[in-house]
């Protein structure tokens, strides 16, 4: 049986997007003066809605729809502040356009920002000139980050994204009993080995999440938040990041994990070519490296719930049909129980 047929969100009222019509899309445009021609195109996008809309006068811009009730409005201007505070740097991010004297604005219950478009693809992470770049522009959104603190937004913490989704799980009774036991167990394992100073650190001694100094990240620095255009003769091109929508407060090395991939050799070199690219601008705590594998760990506990309570809104059904069944809870377990051993291997170096 799919856990997720016999949950409380059932029974939950509309999902928040189910007004949004294309109508109301380019209403919203024409408040802030935009005025859309008709065409639009959903982009990928869950926790959101993202369309790309074509203008009157030739020109496309990216108009995002906040969640209801996710951020709060100092939170999401406090995003956008960010963001024009790196594009003022002259760091390659895309940022909300200023559009009578606001980059969040309001229309029919959601708030939305507007942002240039930007072409691009995501950037291939076996080229080590590639890695090397993004590690540049890392360290130079990590210059700015640092500058000051978030004051609204959260910290990236076990308890956030650990402790307080597994309660959440475990309270909605939304693993399948067959595998709720194990995956209690294996997710209990995993949060007590990173709230101790149980797994292995460098030789300056032991390293935990709450210990780590903590700066503005980009927060979600995936291969999809990273558009990559073809560097013309002019030198032209190169990364851009996209979505500071997770931007919060944590480790520096929260923005580079996401980009290794491969077996422990393979994702060693990347991170190796990474920080080359990042220390030639910003010094990196070596240290931070033993925090890999627990904010992995964390993402895996997060995602789950992060679906589940999502699952009242149509899109993620049909994108994630495989989620909530025994099957994916005993992968869960399965994954975690692989990170339990990653924790108590010696971290990945570089």
């Amino acid at each position: 049986m799919h856990a997720m047929t016999a949950t409380p969100s059932d029974t939950a009222p509309p999902h928040p997007y189910a007004s949004l019509t294309p109508d109301l899309v380019l209403d919203a445009l024409a408040s802030v003066g935009l005025y859309g021609d008709g065409r639009l195109m959903a982009l990928g996008s869950y926790e959101n809605r993202v369309y790309q809309v074509a203008l009157e006068d030739g020109s496309r811009v990216v108009v995002k729809f906040y969640r209801p009730g996710r951020w709060s409005q100092a939170q999401i201007e406090e995003e956008h502040a960010f963001a024009l505070e790196l594009a003022a740097a002259e760091v390659p991010v895309v940022a909300p356009l200023m559009l009578q004297g606001r980059s969040l604005h309001q229309h029919a219950g959601f708030g939305f920002a507007v942002s240039p478009w930007r072409g691009g693809r995501m950037p291939e992470l076996d080229d080590f000139e590639v890695l090397e770049w993004l590690g540049r522009y890392l360290a130079r959104i990590h210059n700015v980050g640092a500058q000051r603190p978030f004051e609204q937004r959260p910290r990236l913490d076990a308890q956030s994204f650990g402790q307080e989704p597994r309660d959440w799980l475990l309270s909605q009774q939304i693993i399948p009993l067959d595998q709720q036991s194990a995956w209690h167990a294996a997710c209990d394992e995993a949060l007590e080995l990173i709230a101790s100073d149980a797994y292995p650190s460098s030789a300056t001694g032991q390293f935990v999440l709450k210990d780590a100094n903590a700066i503005r990240l980009h927060g979600d620095c995936h291969p999809g938040n990273v558009l990559w255009t073809p560097v013309d003769d002019a030198g032209q091109g190169g990364p851009h990041f996209v979505d500071l929508d997770d931007a919060r407060m944590g480790p520096a090395v929260q923005d580079l994990w996401m980009l290794l991939s491969g077996d422990r050799r393979q994702r060693a070199l990347q991170l190796s070519t990474l920080l080359d690219g990042y220390e030639q601008l910003r010094a990196f705590d070596r240290r931070e490296l033993a925090l890999i594998e627990p904010l992995r760990t964390l993402r895996l506990i997060h995602y789950s719930a992060w679906l589940a309570r999502r699952w009242s809104d149509p899109i993620f059904p049909i994108n994630f049909p495989w989620f909530g069944s025994s099957d994916y809870w005993r992968g869960q377990v399965g994954m975690l129980r692989e990170q339990i051993e990653a924790m108590r291997e010696e971290p990945l170096t570089a």
